[in-house]
């Protein structure tokens, strides 16, 4: 009985160790060493290798090393097989982090003084205090609202967006495409955590944009599909966004010469926002193996019809 991992290849050194310490009776290989195909029952993947069923035919369990599942065809993956959307909570507590950065950043105005700095040019900008800049996240998953409880400490007023119903305490929260120009018109600093499906790729658009308050400011951690990078620059041109900090593009590396790599309103980080903690991952996939073998409910398990 073979365990299969298919993504960082340092980190899987790491996997590795931590399944030797504590499932000893695993076979755990890294890819490209898959062994006998056949003796394959669970798989750990970021970028998912082609003709799953054919090569593996008695898998039992897809594992996503991150929280999304975009990458996946799900026409590929045999109805019987649970894909699992990756839940340790390193994850979470680094999202967190960068998106209380990224925020933080734009509500004090950070591009701006690091212009300044290269111009040599010492100019102050008047504060805004966190009780009139709003903030708004669009996805109210785990890591939505993990991401927004935090926003509290810092008294933003704080709203939320969603495909279905939400009740958090302290956020006003919005749900269906029917509700997002009332959302989006409170919103000066929009946070996107969409998980990336057909209803939402290319959402953050010139549309979207001239919704929000005039020279509002921009923060997708989602996936580069969300967002449509010439209206991003165009809005940006017109001051419809004043600021933007992205963490994810298509494609992952942007090329040479791409406009992002040199804007002076885009903050541009290389998809680091949150990272799978090698050992909390290994504990969380041995948990729902465990759960698995069972007959259990197994916790971050894809719904295939809504695409996360």
């Amino acid at each position: 009985m073979t365990f299969l991992y298919k993504a960082n290849a340092i980190r899987g050194v790491e996997w590795a160790r931590f399944f030797a310490e504590r499932a000893p009776e695993l076979s755990f290989r890294l890819w490209p060493d898959i062994g006998d195909p056949a003796e394959v029952r669970y798989l750990t993947v970021w970028a998912p290798p082609e003709n799953i069923a054919a090569t593996f035919p008695n898998l039992e369990l897809i594992f996503s090393v991150g929280a999304g599942v975009d990458q996946f065809d799900f026409s590929q993956i045999p109805p019987h097989v649970p894909l699992i959307r990756m839940l340790e909570p390193g994850i979470a507590e680094g999202m967190v982090e960068y998106v209380t950065m990224a925020v933080l950043a734009l509500h004090r105005d950070l591009l701006h003084f690091i212009d300044q700095q290269r111009e040599q040019t010492w100019r102050e900008i008047r504060v805004t205090p966190a009780a009139k800049r709003r903030v708004g996240v669009m996805g109210l998953g785990l890591l939505g609202q993990a991401v927004l409880e935090r926003f509290k400490l810092f008294g933003f007023p704080l709203a939320g967006w969603n495909r279905s119903p939400r009740t958090i305490e302290g956020v006003r929260c919005y749900a269906g495409r029917e509700t997002l120009p009332d959302f989006l018109a409170q919103t000066d600093i929009l946070v996107c955590l969409l998980p990336l499906t057909d209803e939402t790729r290319g959402i953050l658009n010139t549309g979207l944009f001239e919704a929000l308050p005039r020279g509002a400011k921009l923060v997708n951690v989602g996936r580069g599909g969300h967002l449509v990078e010439a209206d991003l620059i165009a809005a940006l041109e017109r001051g419809l966004l004043s600021a933007a900090v992205l963490d994810v593009a298509k494609p992952e590396p942007l090329p040479a010469g791409h406009p992002f790599w040199s804007h002076p309103r885009i903050l541009l980080t290389p998809h680091i926002a949150s990272m799978t903690t090698p050992e909390a991952a290994v504990e969380f996939v041995l948990d729902t193996i465990g759960r698995h073998r069972r007959g259990e409910a197994l916790p971050g398990r894809v719904d295939r019809d809504r695409g996360y």
